[in-house]
């Protein structure tokens, strides 16, 4: 297609793995650029031929479009050729029999200097088929294809240049080959490229051909170069501080080959490889540079020529590792790796590899560097498209190396030359190490090693772990309804009735004895007679049939006709006792003395149970927690969440058994819960059920949308298992996540930022000179009165939001310090000040690449800043301490040693919670010394004293910790237990304020009794009975808010209400 319009006559001619297969015959060209060649060719392939499976992976079929001139007198026929297309036979070896392809037609240039566009101008429509498929199904399922991509070598060393002779730049690595044998895969003329601009993605992969004459036919169809992260691969230099280094190493001087090459790997070859890579994860990658010698007449073959010829310069080595190819599903890796200089004892000791490959092949590369060929450089077309002389001659000369090559004596190097040799390449190899060259190559399988378990099997096997679905209750709301109308209708008509019975022989009196038997049936006849003759008993009736229809489409579910008349005459009887029974019901219900009461409704709402469990639970009263929890599952057992705190309520309480069945009733009303399934396999790893839990972890792996929590925990779950490579690539794909999720956040901030910024600074940097009542908030403890004003307060936010630049006066106005503590605090903040002014950061104050700079601001909102802290504060909500540890010890190293404040904090929690009160100390000792404003550490030390006993030094902590313009997370309980130390210090005033505090941010039982107790000892008993029954009616089970109550019925001399709360308060 597509033909130039000044060529008359073509013919293609074919070739594969350096033979022609034929030519085509000679075509002319249609006026619309077209020619029908209608050419069919054919070649053998077999396992032990000259055309091997491996061959018809990595070699193309070579299509070369001839124009064939027009012949002059006494003149042979002449060609030239016009351009050149390839045709991947790749489909053969995936299970296809017979495709076809639109072979892209690339020109071929009239002169070496000609630049032609890369585009393709033309193409071929080409159909490759065989007659039976080359592999079987056996042979299909169990082998594979592997494919190695050398892109380039970077910050190589200044010795590379451009000029001087010519350099041949290789590459090489070893694999394994059909059957138990080993190939290696060359990779060479490299082209040294000076610095500039970067190399661009997407670029095409190129054939690793050499009699190609059209250079846009090098370039491999569909295959594709794409990049990507440079934290997404899975070589090294892949951390945030080699982002800067990689940026610029790209755009200086490398050598780029842009060269795949593939092997074709029988089952045996397939068992191969993955024993080799269990055996040893570092394959060596070997990198050197030939000089090139120009051929010249006359001269015989290089072989009888000195070692100078045959010697490789700058021997290099990278190490990859291939262990990741063994992970479920990992089908290809990619990344940069280091170049070492080549020595015999490193490489072996790292990879188990005794020879060399350039070394075991010097003496074929030497015999080929004569005919090397440099991609972009034109070949004459004698060479390209040889004559049958030029053939024979060929092979002759073929024959002829062949022999020379074995009658040849090998030649042995002495100890003395390989020694010299070594030291050579040492010498150069330094370099490599010194420039911090680095190779990006990629390899790939077309199906991965280890199968990966799919979506719909993971499900299946958790589908049978967990028990089945409960079934819904059968729908009964209509019947129910129908009832009610029915008793509703029934009431009303009795009370009509009654009604009208008054009117007639008026209401009876209660002294007026009894009316015997004959009044009344003169009554009855009377009161039947008004109704009939009025019409009210036909209103009646109409009234009730609406509700009778109702209960038989909705009680009976009857809609049709009868079939037979004693079926409808059965129906009515039914129908009839039902009535009548359910008319006696309602009667009663209406003309009984004593009614029962209603049910009370409950008042408390879901997410006051829950706050109610908490509190129960930090109070160490598991048994009333576990009966709020009990209390919301009874109120609906087809609510997730309840099941899932219930169950973290089993785990504080070490109950991991009864904690399993709680995450699995939550699992069994939704199996693609991702929170459920990560706490099954946490718990299912706690009771050593290793396999269950790594099936929950993989399926919540494979949700959507990701969750970074599942990927760290995963990781977790790996490394328990000695499962480094599948823990690294979670943790990998875990901070892939973080860094998207943070850099979306990071984008609405600044854009909030572009149009208030200026706002928000003039707020926060001017305040108010005379603050009206409203704008003033004053707070008294001991010695300490703070009084600041709204935009005060936004002040200091931003004082210490903007690079931790706050001032030594607003130190001294938080708390109450000695003068020698203030000047040391404000030596520590003038250090910290010209610390980020010079942007160097000191006393660990930075993290690692995924740490910035903590806030002096610290609080609930601010969130973590790396995937292990966002696991923790996830495994910290459900109590699973032990996964706590390992994902803290993996903060610390992701630290480099240096730990945050957050981590000495949820360290102390963990202690706490375990009752380890010394440890817990040194923890929140050491977070001070780190961050020594923050609200939420204050507060655990509170919390660390109150439980010591220690109320003065506890009472310091609470107060300290609600000074702060940033609220702590605790602060509930800061209000009670510092409301409960001033009632036992008898300061009932400041207790009844900091209870009221607590009450208005979060009222409970506890938080009213305070207040209770605290106005009952300032003898102000209204205040006192209304605040506690407020907590009476949020907890009536409180024995002490009964007991309160009775003292102030005492006091108030309600000797009957008194005994009645006395009862109660023994009772519960």
């Amino acid at each position: 297609k597509t033909i130039k319009s000044n060529v008359s006559v073509t013919l293609v001619r074919v070739e594969y793995n350096g033979a022609i297969l034929g030519d085509s015959s000679k075509t002319d060209v249609l006026p619309n650029g077209t020619a029908n060649y209608n050419f069919t060719t054919s070649f053998e392939c077999s396992p032990d031929g000259p055309n091997s499976l491996d061959d018809v992976a990595q070699k193309p079929v070579l299509l070369t479009v001839i124009e064939v001139l027009q012949k002059e007198k006494r003149q042979k026929e002449k060609t030239t050729p016009l351009g050149q297309a390839v045709v991947d036979l790749l489909p053969l070896l995936q299970g296809q029999c017979s495709f076809k392809a639109s072979a892209p037609l690339y020109a071929v240039p009239t002169s070496p200097l000609e630049s032609l566009h890369p585009e393709a101008k033309g193409g071929l429509e080409v159909t490759v088929y065989t007659k039976e498929p080359l592999l079987s199904e056996t042979q299909l399922s169990n082998s594979n294809i592997l494919s190695v991509t050398l892109e380039a070598a970077y910050s190589v060393p200044e010795a590379f240049a451009s000029t001087g002779p010519l350099q041949n730049y290789m590459s090489c690595l070893q694999v394994p080959a059909v059957g138990e044998k080993e190939i290696p895969l060359l990779f060479t003329n490299g082209i040294l490229k000076l610095a500039g601009e970067k190399e661009a993605f997407p670029r095409p992969k190129k054939w690793p051909l050499a009699n190609i004459m059209a250079p846009g036919a090098l370039n491999i169809p569909n295959a594709f170069i794409i990049g990507g992260p440079y934290e997404d691969e899975d070589g090294e230099l892949n951390k945030k501080e080699d982002r800067e280094f990689r940026i610029q190493a790209e755009r200086m001087k490398r050598v780029v080959w842009d060269m795949e090459r593939r092997c074709y790997l029988d089952p045996t070859a397939v068992a191969m490889l993955q024993k080799r890579i269990a055996e040893c994860r570092y394959w060596p990658v070997e990198v050197c540079r030939m000089s090139v010698a120009s051929s010249s007449k006359g001269k015989t073959s290089k072989v009888y020529k000195g070692d100078e010829d045959k010697q490789i310069f700058f021997h290099g080595v990278a190490y990859v590792n291939m262990v990741p190819l063994l992970c479920p599903g990992v089908k290809q890796i990619r990344g940069a790796f280091r170049i070492f200089p080549y020595q015999d004892s490193e490489v072996f000791e790292k990879t188990k590899t005794q020879h060399s490959v350039f070394r075991d092949l010097r003496r074929q590369l030497s015999l080929t560097k004569e005919e090397s060929w440099t991609p972009g450089i034109n070949t004459p077309l004698s060479r390209a498209v040889p004559s049958k002389t030029q053939k024979e001659d060929k092979i002759t000369k073929d024959k002829n190396s062949n022999r020379r090559m074995s009658n040849a004596p090998k030649i042995q190097l002495s100890d003395a030359t390989v020694e010299a040799e070594n030291d050579t390449n040492c010498l150069d190899g330094q370099q490599y190490t010194e420039a911090g060259t680095f190779l990006v190559m990629e390899i790939k399988l077309d199906k991965a090693l280890v199968p990966k378990r799919s979506r719909e099997e993971l499900s299946r096997r958790v589908k049978q772990m967990i028990p089945p679905r409960p079934q819904l209750p059968p729908w009964t709301t209509g019947a129910k309804k129908a009832m009610e109308d029915y008793h509703n209708h029934i009431t009303s008509i009795a009370v009509a009735i009654l009604s009208e019975y008054h009117e007639l022989f008026g209401k009876p009196q209660p002294d007026g004895g009894v009316i015997d038997l004959p009044t009344l049936e003169e009554q009855k006849r009377q009161l039947n007679f008004t109704l009939n003759s009025s019409g009210k008993y036909f209103a009646f009736k109409e009234q009730l049939k609406y509700a009778v229809v109702k209960i038989v489409r909705e009680k009976y579910l009857k809609t049709t006709a009868f079939e037979t008349q004693e079926q409808f005459q059965a129906f009515l009887s039914e129908l009839y006792v039902y009535l009548v029974d359910q008319m006696h019901v309602a009667l009663n219900q209406l003309l009984s003395k004593e009614a029962a009461p209603p049910a009370p409704v409950s008042h408390t709402t879901e997410e006051q149970l829950r706050f109610f469990a908490r509190e129960a639970e930090v109070n160490k009263d598991y048994k009333l927690a576990s009966l709020y929890h009990q209390q919301r599952l009874a109120q609906d057992q087809c609510n997730i969440q309840y099941w899932l705190d219930y169950g973290a309520f089993c785990l504080l309480l070490e109950e991991t058994t009864k904690a399993q069945e709680c995450f699995r009733q939550a699992l069994s009303l939704d199996p693609q819960h991702t929170q459920s399934l990560l706490l099954c396999g946490i718990v299912a790893t706690m009771l050593q059920h290793y396999e269950e839990a790594e099936l929950f972890f993989e399926d919540a792996c494979c949700l959507e949308p990701p969750s970074i929590d599942a990927w760290t925990l995963a990781g977790l779950f790996y490394e328990l298992q000695n499962n480094n490579t599948q823990a690294e690539m979670a943790f990998r794909e875990a901070k892939k996540l973080l860094q998207a999720e943070l850099a979306k956040e990071r984008c609405m901030p600044e854009a909030a930022e572009g149009e208030g910024g200026e706002k928000h600074v003039a707020a926060g940097s001017v305040s108010s000179p005379s603050p009206g009542p409203k704008e003033c908030l004053t707070a008294s403890h001991g010695n300490l009165v703070l009084k600041t004003t709204d935009p005060g307060i936004v002040s200091c936010k931003e004082i210490f939001t903007h690079f931790w630049k706050p001032s030594r006066h607003f130190l001294l106005s938080l708390f109450p310090v000695s003068v020698v503590l203030c000047s040391k605090l404000g030596s520590l903040w003038q250090m910290l000040c010209s610390c980020f002014r010079n942007n160097k950061p000191t006393l660990g104050l930075i993290g690692t690449c995924f740490l910035p700079a903590p806030s002096s601001v610290s609080g609930p909102s601010q969130p973590p800043c790396t995937i292990f802290m966002k696991a923790v504060e996830f495994l910290m909500k459900v109590n699973a301490i032990q996964f706590v540890h390992r994902a803290l010890a993996h903060e610390l190293l992701s630290l480099q040693g240096v730990p945050s404040c957050e981590y000495y904090l949820v360290l102390a929690q963990t202690y706490l919670l375990k009752e380890d009160l010394s440890r817990c100390e040194e923890c929140l000792c050491e977070a001070l010394r780190i961050d020594y404003v923050n609200p939420n550490v204050w507060a655990q030390k509170g919390h660390l004293c109150y439980l010591k006993r220690d109320f003065g030094k506890a009472r310091q902590c609470y107060e300290r910790t609600l000074s702060f313009a940033e609220d702590t997370a605790d602060r509930h309980f800061v209000y009670l237990r510092l409301g409960s130390i001033y009632l036992e210090e008898k300061e009932y005033g400041r207790a009844k304020q900091t209870y009221l505090l607590a009450c208005k941010n979060s009222a409970s039982c506890l938080t009213w009794l305070g207040v209770g107790i605290a106005c009952y000892r300032l003898e102000e008993l209204l205040e006192a009975e209304d605040a506690l029954s407020e907590a009476n009616a949020l907890d009536n089970t409180n024995a002490e808010v009964w007991g309160y109550l009775t003292l102030i019925c005492l006091q108030g001399r309600r000797q009957l209400e008194a005994e009645q709360c006395y009862k109660y308060t023994v009772k519960v």
